[in-house]
């Protein structure tokens, strides 16, 4: 069997990781033992963060129809019990959008809930 030379493969691969860490600083750009490490580190917190944005952007949502519910005398937790008993379909993301930008519809929906 002939031998087999992995030069260019192991460069290979050096070169697609100190790719990814192009714009690190110090020697975690060109050394590929410390650049491996940082690229690692960071693709682990760039996993988390893409699961914790969407928590965040939920609690922001909630936020702004909690605060639009107060100025229209109604807890936030009355608010989402009655919208579900009365089936009316609109979720968080819409009710927030609405809250913000068309305050108007926002206490239509909240009489229609009240009544």
């Amino acid at each position: 069997m002939p031998r087999v030379k992995r030069a260019t493969t192991a460069k290979q691969k050096h070169k697609t990781m100190l790719a990814k860490a192009k714009g690190y600083r110090h020697r975690r750009k060109n050394v590929f033992r410390l650049a491996k490490q940082a690229v690692m580190k960071a693709e682990k917190y760039a996993y988390i963060s893409r699961r914790t944005k969407k928590r965040d952007i939920r609690r922001l949502w909630i936020i702004r129809i909690n605060a639009a519910c107060k100025q229209n005398d109604i807890s936030y937790s009355r608010f989402i019990n009655l919208l579900n008993a009365k089936k009316i379909g609109l979720n968080r993301k819409e009710l927030a959008a609405m809250a913000k930008d068309e305050p108007n519809k926002f206490k239509e929906v909240v009489e229609k809930v009240k009544a």
